[in-house]
């Protein structure tokens, strides 16, 4: 485990970010669930959250004590390009400043300004993304669906 830069939230709590590539899919399960992010992840398929885990290139974490409250996944290459798939703040912590810390902190951790980092928001993150100071790009494609 890499420990990053510490934070003092909003509240004044100290936040310990590391690199965490063994987080269990326990706990990375429940933060999902107390995010909010769950309802668009497989919680309910665990040996697919462990491949998630397993193959992500970037996994930093935000803890309050032992208590993990954010989490940041990311699969990058540490040279170009960065894209944060899963960032998942407990509700009961948003608002503080760890989702913007978790992401500045992937940021250095994947290679710093030299690596473009991305990510796709669900509808009901767009303005908290706007609100952080993220760029809006219109030049996003998802070829997910894309016929053979």
């Amino acid at each position: 485990m890499a420990d990053l830069k510490p934070f003092t939230d909003r509240s004044g709590a100290e936040i310990r970010f590391r690199c965490e590539p063994d987080l269990t899919p326990a706990e990375f399960i429940d933060v999902l669930r107390r995010s909010g992010l769950a309802e668009r992840r497989p919680v309910d398929q665990p040996e697919r959250i462990s491949g998630m885990l397993a193959q992500a290139d970037l996994i930093v974490t935000a803890r309050d004590g032992d208590n993990l409250v954010g989490v940041a996944r990311s699969v990058t290459d540490f040279s170009y390009c960065c894209y944060l798939s899963d960032l998942a703040v407990d509700r009961q912590w948003q608002g503080r400043g760890i989702g913007r810390a978790l992401m500045t902190r992937t940021r250095t951790a994947a290679g710093g300004d030299a690596v473009r980092c991305i990510l796709l928001s669900a509808p009901a993150a767009i303005e908290f993304y706007e609100k952080v100071g993220l760029e809006r790009h219109p030049n996003c494609f998802d070829f997910t669906n894309l016929p053979d």
